[in-house]
This record gives structure tokens, C-alpha cells and sequence, in this order.
């Protein structure tokens, strides 16, 4: 049977926490109890990832427990939790425990209600805007290469070859200067600024300017911004406000402590 990390982790966090009880064991092996809770945890994280709880689950658990406590009393009988490496693994394993436990404890004081996340998928959406642009550009350094290049397109150059030939763009100029659907808050603002005011099939009149170097654009299309429904991506969302609040709490912890 395979064990994941999660399950020894949880397991080491268990022992670690001090539960075992010779009365409610599953098992003993040589005198050591294997305690219920240790079994309890091993079944969950198993149902969790699709097993069916059953009398013959709960059998083949036992029997695995039983195989790991052996080969755990025989390792400490030849001496190998004193060998530095395993104990630096077995530390670094309890750390893991504590860091989970504390983050599972920060989801848990700060819960998500629907009514933060339905206020932060519309403050999404705000942010994005009701249109996406598909655009294409040319890159390069230097504004007097673009003011050449965009010379070359007022006498019928193609947009597409210039941007293969010259853009220094190495994740567009394959397509063309391609840069697909989005809205213009993917892009810097002077990028975004200069996409907004253009018209379906308009260039640029001018380079613009931003951290990445000059760009010419053009404007191929516009369209209706198309929004996954909030159920859709409710539990994405969740996720994504209980990891900031773990961060939050993470930077607290930081601000106040004393590392040299």
C-alpha cells in the first residue's frame, strides 16, 4: 500500500503530539501500541483521495501500520535514529507537521464567507473590464528601429513578417506579434493606454515607450469580456484569499521577530 507524505507527516504528528494510548490501540507490536487516532488520520487521507471506507480498508491499513511500526523498532534497534542525516530528516518532518498545523489554523481562524468572495470576484472583474483586445506588437530597443519599422509599414510591409524578422519578443514573434485575447490590464500601462485608443486594424501612429523597450501595436479585434460564473470559480477563489491570509499572517510573524 502506498503512503503519501501528507499521511506520514500526519502520522509523525501524531506521535509527536503525544497520543498514544495503550487502552484504545489498534494494535500492539512488541508492546507498542498502535493508537486508533493514528489509524482514524491514515483512513481519512485515503477516502480523501477516492478510497472507499470498508471493514477490508480498515484491515489492510491495520496490517500496514502494523509492518511500519516493525520496521521503525527494528531501525531504532540498530541505531539509525542516531545517524545525523535521519535525524535532521525526522526534524525537518516535525517542522513540516508545525507549519501545517499552523496554516490549517490560520484557514480556520479566518474563514471565507461567500459574501468576501462574491465581493472580491466582482472587484475581479472590475478590475479586468468588460473588454478583451486581441493585439499584436513588435518589440525591439531602440525607438529610432521602431519609427523605422513603422515607416516600412506605412508602405505595405507585412506586420507579421516585420514581427518575425525584428521583435524581440521571443514568446510573440513566432505568431506573428501575436499576443492573443486579453484585457488590458495584462499589459503595462503605456501599453495598455496606447491599446485602448486604437480601433480594429490600427496600428500605432507612434513607438510606445514602456519598461520592456518600444513597441508598435496593432489591434485586431475586440470582444465581450467572457467571465467564468462565480460558482465556477468559487473554490479557486477561496483558495486563493486563504493563501494571502496565510501570507498576511506569515509577514506578521516576521515583522515582530528577531532573525540574525
Amino acid at each position: 500500500m502506498k503512503i503519501t507524505t501528507l499521511v506520514l507527516n500526519t502520522l509523525l504528528g501524531v506521535a509527536l503530539a503525544g497520543t498514544v494510548n495503550a487502552q484504545t490501540g489498534v494494535a500492539r507490536v512488541n508492546g507498542v501500541a498502535i493508537p486508533q487516532m493514528r489509524m482514524d488520520l491514515f483512513v481519512k487521507e485515503l477516502v480523501s483521495q477516492g478510497r472507499p471506507d470498508s471493514p477490508d480498508l480498515r484491515k489492510a491499513v491495520r496490517e500496514e501500520l502494523i509492518s511500519r511500526e516493525l520496521m521503525a523498532q527494528e531501525a531504532v534497534r540498530r541505531g539509525l535514529d542516531k545517524n545525523p542525516e535521519a535525524v535532521s530528516r525526522l526534524d525537518l518532518a516535525r517542522l513540516n507537521v508545525m507549519v501545517q498545523l499552523y496554516l490549517q489554523e490560520i484557514v480556520r481562524a479566518t474563514p471565507v464567507t461567500d459574501d468576501v468572495l462574491k465581493k472580491e470576484y466582482e472587484r475581479i472583474k472590475a478590475e479586468i473590464g468588460g473588454r478583451e483586445y486581441k493585439a499584436r506588437h513588435i518589440l525591439v530597443d531602440k525607438e529610432e528601429e521602431a519609427k523605422d519599422i513603422l515607416a516600412l509599414l506605412k508602405k505595405g510591409s507585412s506586420f507579421e513578417k516585420l514581427a518575425a524578422e525584428r521583435s524581440k519578443d521571443t514568446g510573440s514573434k513566432g505568431g506573428g506579434g501575436d499576443l492573443d485575447w486579453g484585457p488590458p490590464s495584462r499589459y503595462v500601462k503605456p501599453f495598455a493606454d496606447a491599446l485602448v485608443k486604437l480601433k480594429k486594424g490600427q496600428t500605432t501612429d507612434a513607438p510606445v515607450q514602456s519598461p520592456f523597450g518600444w513597441h508598435i501595436i496593432r489591434l485586431d479585434d475586440t470582444r465581450d469580456t467572457k467571465f467564468p460564473t462565480f460558482d465556477e470559480v468559487k473554490p479557486n477563489l477561496q483558495q486563493q484569499m486563504q493563501r494571502q491570509a496565510q501570507e498576511k499572517a506569515l509577514e506578521a510573524l516576521r515583522a515582530k521577530a528577531k532573525i540574525e
